[in-house]
């Protein structure tokens, strides 16, 4: 397929917009897979049958009696019932308001009340039982819609997605927006402990997907298995809007435990993750080995290496080499075994959210398969950078998409400049002016150099913010404040940064430590005290009362506890009484690592 095939902006308007222009290409091609609990057997709807299914969450909706421009939200896993909320929602001028399925329920009230939705879409009783409990009495939700039927009290206004789906004779009176009126309201990780309501209309959102998919040929054959969230702007922008431009299908995973038996049931072949998506294969594939002969483990690495090689000769960063000629046999031996656990016609692959491990992407790239790695924020729609298969650079995040600028600025800091970039933070003026300045370009906060081929590699960041491997961007400042706020901690350092959770090191207050030994029933003297898994409970118990109030990002798994504080004679404090936290990472290493030792995710 060339670019000429592909729906432009200029041509969808509107994501809605976007919608009617395929389903007026291709009505019969197949559009999305799930997977039906009933009957036991995957499922295939075309894009008629979509169309069909949106027009009556349309007639639903315009019962409601909203205005354009009214906030609605969903709290929805992913699943066709997101696809035909969101189509029904904007094609009326609503906004829409996802929110992470996973996310807690004060979090989720504080969302509701701050972008003042009307309508909630929920997956179950259960969900609106917990965020009931903590919304405020005075709210603006005029109605709750339960996706299962579950015997839903019958309070008002509460109702299951069964009766609130009642067909009517009622025309459907459309509301297009403009390409640059506002689409959705995506909630990030605030500096504050708040979240931060990201504005993007729908030319942000469509000129993103646009300039992405001038990077790699997307076929209207080829499979998205889509498993991130349709909250996370990556999957939402690359995994929904992108695939539909070039029609082609997305079948929606049951889970992440399932995510290995649905890669081989789907048979995608295009994915788009996380890394740490690709560190659980990796530990995964590697845990298999430990387990296996030395000859099996020797010819794996063999085919490993040789592929990297491979790699590197056909991007013309390498000279031909001898082991080349090992290549069909390690293929036969390795890389088609490995190809068949991910489906066996996965393609291409690609990650952003987080920094991608290099040995991660030795092993996935040198067993055969185009990995690339992107790069960018919820205020950019996501995307600002990707590699594309031509010239790949794993170390690098890739070069700008089409219509991006990007710039380094003071301190090293990347600056972008493009049609993905936010309309603002929602009711938030400050916030909006301290990230977009008034040329319009936006200040990503992470420190980078530009290679002469145009390549983007991130170096560091200006701010203090940690990046999980699962994309999350934490704050640390603010956990660690509120952590020694208590009188019980002197010292805090929040950890995570590429780990799948937070940890902390903790230097306990050493005239509050006899008290709390004896509490528990510990020797204040013995210095083995400090490692009980007695004392680890009870701080980290500490912690979620200390973090109540931050977001779900903010949990803290595990714990480091010392009674030496970080002091200037030691030289882990500036003058101004900073902790200087390359030094405390690098004195505490050791008990770093065990922290995250057995991590599972």
């Amino acid at each position: 397929m060339t670019s000429q095939d592909y729906i432009s902006p200029d041509k969808a308007q509107t994501l809605y917009g976007l919608f009617c222009e395929r389903v007026k290409r291709s009505p019969d091609n197949e559009a999305y897979g799930y997977f039906d609990n009933e009957s036991k057997q995957w499922q295939t709807l075309s894009w008629q049958n979509v169309a069909d299914q949106v027009y009556l969450w349309q007639q639903a909706l315009q019962q409601e009696n909203l205005r354009k421009g009214d906030r609605v939200a969903l709290n929805l896993r992913n699943s066709k019932e997101w696809i035909f909320f969101d189509l029904a929602a904007l094609s009326l001028g609503l906004v829409v308001v996802p929110l992470y399925p996973d996310d807690r329920p004060d979090n989720v009230a504080y969302i509701l009340q701050d972008a003042d939705v009307r309508l909630l879409l929920l997956n179950n009783l259960k969900q609106w039982q917990a965020i009931k409990a903590v919304l405020p009495e005075e709210h603006s939700l005029n109605r709750i819609i339960i996706l299962h039927d579950e015997s839903a009290e019958n309070e008002l206004p509460l109702t299951t997605l069964a009766d609130w789906l009642t067909q009517t004779d009622n025309d459907i009176a459309l509301s297009p927006a403009a390409p640059d009126q506002l689409a959705s309201i995506i909630y990030t990780s605030g500096t504050t402990g708040r979240s931060k309501g990201v504005m993007l209309s729908h030319q942000n959102m469509l000129s993103v997907a646009y300039g992405s998919l001038q990077f790699f040929e997307i076929l209207p054959n080829d499979i998205f298995l889509s498993f991130l969230p349709l909250s996370h702007t990556l999957e939402r922008t690359g995994g929904y809007y992108l695939p539909m431009m070039a029609g082609s299908k997305v079948v929606f995973s049951r889970s992440i435990p399932l995510l290995a038996d649905d890669m081989r049931q789907v048979k995608p072949t295009i994915m788009i993750a996380v890394p740490r998506i690709f560190e659980r294969i990796y530990d995964r594939v590697h845990k298999q080995l430990s387990e296996s002969s030395w000859i099996r483990r020797l010819i794996f690495k063999a085919a490993v290496n040789v592929g990297w090689k491979r790699f590197q000769y056909q991007q013309g960063r390498k000279y031909w080499f001898p082991s080349i000629l090992l290549w069909p046999l390690l293929n036969k031996l390795v890389v088609r075994r490995f190809h068949q656990r991910l489906g066996g016609n996965l393609r291409l692959a690609v990650t952003g959210g987080a920094a991608l491990p290099s040995y991660a992407a030795k092993m996935f790239i040198g067993l055969n398969l185009t990995l690339l790695q992107g790069y960018g924020l919820t205020e950019t729609s996501p995307v600002i950078s990707v590699n594309d298969p031509s010239s790949n650079d794993p170390a690098s995040v890739g070069r700008p998409i089409k219509g991006v600028e990007v710039r380094i600025g003071q301190q090293d800091e990347l600056e972008v400049k493009g049609p993905g970039n936010m309309l603002g933070y929602w009711n938030n003026h400050k916030a909006t002016s301290q990230v977009i300045d008034a040329d319009g370009w936006l200040h990503t906060g992470d420190k980078a150099r530009i290679s002469e081929s145009g390549h983007i590699y991130i170096v560091g960041r200006i701010k203090d913010i940690l990046v999980l491997n699962n994309g999350e961007k934490v704050p640390p400042g603010d956990i660690e404040a509120a952590i020694i706020s208590n009188g019980l901690i002197e010292q805090a350092l929040v950890l995570g940064e590429g780990r799948p959770y937070l940890a902390a090191l903790l230097v306990i207050n050493g005239e509050k430590w006899p008290q709390i030994a004896q509490q528990l029933g510990l020797d204040p003297l013995l210095m083995d005290s400090l490692d009980s898994k007695v004392l680890q409970h009870y701080f980290i118990k500490l912690l979620r009362q200390w973090l109540f109030e931050f977001p779900a990002y903010a949990r803290i798994r595990r714990v480091y506890l010392t009674l030496q504080p970080w002091t200037l004679e030691n030289g882990l404090l500036t003058p101004t009484l900073k902790v200087k936290r390359a030094l405390v990472l690098e004195k505490f290493d050791r008990q770093i690592q065990a922290l995250y030792s057995d991590a599972s995710g």
